[in-house]
């Protein structure tokens, strides 16, 4: 089995970083031998906070993350959710708060790491 570490550190929305990197994590899902992991930090920690509302014809990267949960693992960097005033309560089911040291864990398990 093949893994792929995606890092995503841009905000959910204002530009397409998280946006692209989310696509392709999702494509990536239905792949069989392909195990998908996300890492969000910085304030792409906020891709993971539920209860998201975007206009009509907007992506919604709360939808986005939700196919990636249902095939792979999301996890947030715990200070950076502290320093954005988010907390456990706030995420979607499935996202886990975490560390560097999962990140780095992560990476070194990682057969592919994609930063956006």
């Amino acid at each position: 089995m093949s893994v792929v570490l995606f890092i995503l550190n841009d905000a959910l929305y204002g530009n397409e970083r998280a946006y692209n990197g989310l696509r392709l994590a999702g494509a990536l899902t239905a792949k069989a031998g392909v195990q998908v992991r996300v890492f969000l930090m910085a304030d792409a920690v906020g891709c993971a906070k539920a209860g998201q509302k975007v206009p009509e014809g907007y992506y919604n990267v709360q939808l986005m993350l939700g196919k990636v949960l249902r095939k792979g693992e999301v996890a947030l960097c715990g200070t950076c959710m502290d320093a954005r005033g988010l907390s456990e309560a706030d995420m979607v089911e499935g996202a886990q708060r975490s560390t560097l040291g999962q990140l780095a864990d992560w990476t070194a398990e990682a057969d592919q790491v994609l930063v956006f």
